[in-house]
């Protein structure tokens, strides 16, 4: 009888722990793959990323005193990052894309505008093709880009 409860709470163990390690590495290895994104675009040590956000597989870092801003993206099937000096920011905007049926929002993009260029860049927060409809990851991936954008313009005066 000590045999037979001894294997069950064994085999409960091991459906238990094997996922949560599977887990912890997965954790792991990210955080090292954020960690060498940061450093790869810290220039030197210049620019140090102390205030992020994740969600969603987005992590979005910024860097106030000495105006630089990063996005890096793991939804897609490659990781992504985007770095933009803000120093040579002057706007900052949330552009929000709609499809034929005006209440199906398609994207969402931070916009920048260079100072000397006027030059527009997007940097995609969201876009539905890669999401499959997925109604919760717009509504926050939408709110997070109106956050993220009010902390630049802040950032930027």
């Amino acid at each position: 009888m000590d045999t037979s409860v001894t294997l069950i709470g064994l085999a409960i163990t091991l459906l238990i722990g094997i996922p949560l390690v599977l887990v912890l590495r997965s954790n792991i290895s990210n955080k090292n793959k954020i960690k060498n994104i940061k450093k790869q675009y810290s220039l030197n040590n210049y620019y140090n990323f102390e205030q992020s956000e994740t969600q969603n597989k987005k992590i979005l870092s910024i860097d106030q005193k000495n105006k630089g801003f990063l996005f890096i993206d793991f939804s897609y099937k490659m990781e992504t990052a985007y770095f933009v000096d803000l120093k040579n920011i002057i706007l900052c905007n949330t552009i929000v894309t709609k499809s034929e049926n005006p209440r199906t929002i398609t994207k969402v993009e931070i916009e920048f505008v260079h100072k000397d260029t006027m030059k527009k860049e997007l940097i995609p927060v969201y876009n539905v093709e890669n999401h499959f409809l997925d109604f919760n990851c717009l509504y926050e991936d939408h709110k997070l880009a109106v956050k993220w954008v009010n902390i630049i313009n802040d950032c930027i005066l």
